[in-house]
Order: structure tokens, then C-alpha cells, then sequence
């Protein structure tokens, strides 16, 4: 990794972050985007006092080409190319499919995957003049297995899977590969708030009996990024503990 140039959306924090950190722990340049833009810059500059690598924070709104396309821009001029994209940023609006509201759906499909979409679309130009670059996108298992009370994020994750599998068909020849990481449960925040019983259910359905970490998460996708994986493309890699076998 070292003096690659990686773009990690939604990056200022959670799995994001994890990802840049390994990233640059390894020496690579990193590019953080987020809506979160004063987050995105404090992420940036922690990284770079830790690694002392060249970082930047920059604001990014992945549903929108104009802003998307801004981004590249700055960071092309400030690193002079991109190498790694992470199609990191997501969100949930859980609910059952009967009740879901349409701006719900909506929202979820716009970030989740338009937004998967745009920034490879945007990104990619650049990885196809340089004959060279790695994709990570960061799908789910529930895109495969589904999950009661949340149709509209499953739907956007087995979106990105597919997405993920053209791109990756579209760019081969040129050398840029796209592959994807499905995480399970994965303990965050607001996983930490579950009651006991409610772990307890969750942990239920994971062979290996545990949550994973975002760091198991980015152990995945910098795999992926990396040369190490330069014969892997155009596939799915589940970080979950077995649930999905």
C-alpha cells in the first residue's frame, strides 16, 4: 500500500474509519468523504498524526454527481490520482415493508446504492486512464439472505452486490478490479445499547457465537484493496461469523 492513494466514503467514522486506519497504517494516502465534513477533516488529521501519511477530509454527498464529481477533482489535484475507492457510506431506516414510508426507501436506495453507483462511476474514469485500481464496496449479508424490517437496505445491498459484479465484468480489461465485503452483525454503538436478551438472540444465529468488529470488517476490505488479492474480482467476501454460509 505504500504511497497509494485510497478514497474511503463515509470514512469519519465506524467501519470507515477502521478502513483508513488499516490503510494508512499500511502507507497509504487517504481521502476521507462524508456529509460530515468537520468530522471528516478531525478523521483525516488523527490518521495523519498517527501514520504520517497524506490525508484530507472533504465534504461529499454521494447521491449527488455535482458533488461526487467536485470530490475527485480535489482529490486528484491534492494526490495526483486515486487508486483505492472504498464504497463505504450507508445508512439504514428499518422498518416492516408494509409500513415503510416511501422517502425511507428512498433515502436508503439513494446513499446505499445510487451513491455505490456515482462514485464508481466518477472514480472509475480516473482508474480507467491509469490502466490500474481496486474497488472495495461494502455490501451486507442481508443483500443475500434478506431481513425482516429492513427491505429497502437489503434491496440496496444485494444491489451493490450486483452492481459489483458488472463493474467488475466493465473494468477487468483495464486492470481495475471490484469486489465486495458483507459484513454480519457487526458490534457498533448501537449495538452496544441491545438488551441481554435481544444479544442473546442475534448471537444465535452466528456460528462462531460472536459479534464481529469493524476491524474484522476492514481486515476484508484492505485485503481486497491490496495486491495480495490481485487475482480476485467480481466477488463477495461474508465477514460474519457463519451466519451466512
Amino acid at each position: 500500500m505504500q504511497g497509494k492513494n485510497a478514497v474511503i466514503t463515509g470514512g469519519a467514522r465506524g467501519i470507515g474509519e477502521s478502513i483508513a486506519r488499516l490503510l494508512a497504517k499500511m502507507g497509504a494516502n487517504i481521502v476521507i468523504w462524508d456529509v460530515l465534513e468537520d468530522q471528516a477533516k478531525a478523521t483525516a488529521g488523527a490518521i495523519a498524526s498517527a501514520f504520517g501519511v497524506k490525508t484530507a477530509g472533504q465534504a461529499a454527498d454521494v447521491t449527488s454527481g455535482d458533488s461526487v464529481e467536485a470530490a475527485v477533482a480535489a482529490a486528484v489535484a491534492g494526490l495526483g490520482g486515486i487508486d483505492i475507492l472504498i464504497n463505504n457510506a450507508g445508512i439504514t431506516r428499518d422498518g416492516l415493508l408494509i409500513r415503510m414510508k416511501e422517502e425511507d426507501w428512498d433515502k436508503v436506495l439513494a446513499i446505499n446504492l445510487k451513491g455505490v453507483w456515482q462514485c464508481t462511476k466518477s472514480v472509475g474514469r480516473v482508474m480507467l486512464k491509469a490502466r490500474r485500481g481496486a474497488i472495495v464496496n461494502i455490501a451486507s449479508v442481508v443483500g443475500v439472505m434478506g431481513n425482516a424490517g429492513q427491505a429497502n437496505y437489503s434491496a440496496s445491498k444485494a444491489g451493490v452486490i450486483g452492481l459489483t459484479k458488472t463493474s467488475a465484468k466493465e473494468f477487468a480489461s483495464r486492470g481495475i478490479r471490484v469486489n465486495a465485503v458483507a459484513p454480519g452483525f457487526i458490534r457498533t454503538a448501537m449495538t452496544d445499547k441491545l438488551t441481554d436478551e435481544q444479544r442473546k438472540r442475534m448471537l444465535d444465529l452466528i456460528p462462531l457465537g460472536q459479534l464481529g468488529t469493524p476491524e474484522d470488517v476492514a481486515d476484508a476490505a484492505v485485503f481486497l484493496a491490496s495486491d495480495a488479492a490481485r487475482y480476485i474480482t467480481g466477488q463477495t467476501i461474508n465477514v460474519c461469523g457463519g451466519m451466512l454460509m
